[in-house]
């Protein structure tokens, strides 16, 4: 049992989201078996309710094979069933042309008038619900709705059934193959959805990594083109003069070299900027992210007042941390802490939802914060803490970010 419940805990929302959807449609087959097939035998006796009970048994297998593979073919694992669902519609045919025969040469009897016109409605409406599955556009849906309906009108007739009942039958299986057929159209969009937003999710982690290195890539070009250029003007203009024996030539690359010298100032500072951090903004900021991503978060612990280097640390661990949250695991909660204590700042965040294969993982991105916190004389432990729960927890002393500074 425990090991269900990991193997479901392990799962990723939208494959939870898929397993629930096929399997749902599987248990239609069952409960399509239940309501249809087993009352037959407190209606029909003998050999003959065997038989019929086995036609229903055969039509729930084709109907759930069917579902199966129309729902890989929605997630693009395979082309379209085309041959299953004419098998399924051959085999539908079959079985009410079976039903219909057994209803003509059967014993004559209430019971097995009953059975027989059950298990003729509910053949043809799971075939068409299930059908339903297989196609896309509004109008096939229909078209395959109808179209059952019809040949219920039509299969009423040799069941015995007057015009007025064949017409009442294919109302019924109109009105019960359409809301099957609503179900599976509405199971297949709602599955779509949830994949697509797990795909936006990620998405949008990775357009925040892309816009910030856009940013960075800017703000590098602004400096180095315009400092480049005009070193490439002086430089010219120093050979010119050099050639035709002129000491301003000399200016010239004393200008060059303090141009130069600028420039890697310019530089320095950009890449500063880029690699110092506000922890107040990392914080509000990762806060604001899982939350639109539908993780509750909660923030505990005033950052003002701390030094500019265990800030700049701690930011990263923010970012890294926010950034593993959303992209491993299927986190519904996170914890981030900041406290003081002993002289010394320590960062954590918990987040529930991990999955196992990633638990004990240390990517890249981890080694990277070690570095950096190291820098600062800082430590870092990340790991699971319990089922599913996994915790960070970066500690910066004090004295060593003033010495450092």
């Amino acid at each position: 049992m425990r090991e269900a419940g990991g193997w479901w805990r392990r799962k990723s929302t939208p494959a939870k989201v898929e397993t629930y959807t096929r399997w749902s449609f599987h248990f239609f087959a069952v409960i399509y078996v239940a309501s249809i097939g087993l009352p037959v035998f407190g209606q029909v006796p003998g050999q003959l309710a065997v038989w019929l009970v086995l036609l229903v048994c055969a039509h729930a297998l084709a109907c759930a094979v069917t579902a199966s593979r129309a729902l890989d073919w929605t997630r693009g694992r395979r082309e379209q069933p085309v041959r299953a669902l004419w098998v399924l519609g051959a085999v539908t045919a079959a079985i009410s042309v079976a039903v219909i025969g057994i209803a003509e040469r059967g014993p004559q009897s209430d019971g097995l008038t009953m059975a027989t016109g059950a298990v003729f409605v509910g053949v043809l409406t799971f075939a068409a619900g299930i059908g339903a599955l297989g196609v896309r556009r509004r109008r096939r849906v229909l078209a395959v709705v109808g179209g059952f309906a019809a040949g219920a009108v039509l299969g009423g007739f040799p069941l015995g059934y007057a015009l007025p009942e064949s017409l009442v039958t294919g109302v019924v299986v109109l009105i019960a193959a359409g809301f099957l057929a609503f179900t599976s159209v509405f199971s297949v969009w709602l599955l779509n959805a949830v994949y697509e937003l797990d795909s936006a999710r990620e998405t949008r982690a990775r357009l925040a990594v892309a816009e910030e290195r856009l940013r960075f890539g800017r703000d590098l070009h602004d400096v180095m083109g315009r400092n480049l250029a005009v070193i490439a003007l002086k430089s010219e203009l120093a050979v010119q003069l050099a050639r035709r024996g002129r000491e301003e030539a000399v200016d010239q690359m004393t200008e060059v070299q303090r141009i130069a010298q600028e420039t890697q100032r310019e530089v320095r500072d950009v890449v500063r900027g880029y690699r110092e951090a506000d922890l107040g903004i990392e914080l509000a900021g990762a806060r604001g992210v899982l939350l639109a991503a539908g993780i509750d978060c909660e923030v505990t612990g005033e950052p003002g007042g701390l030094p500019a280097e265990v800030q700049s640390a701690l930011g990263w661990v923010v970012r890294e941390a926010t950034t593993n949250v959303l992209r491993h695991g299927d986190a519904k909660r996170c914890e981030v802490a900041v406290r003081t204590e002993a002289g010394r700042v320590v960062l954590t965040v918990e987040n529930d939802g991990v999955l196992r294969s990633s638990a004990g993982a240390g990517g890249s991105g981890l080694a990277g914060l070690r570095e950096r916190l190291a820098a600062v004389a800082g430590t870092l432990e990340a790991g699971p803490v319990r089922e599913g729960v996994f915790r960070l927890v970066a500690q910066v002393p004090l004295v060593a970010a003033e010495g450092v500074s």
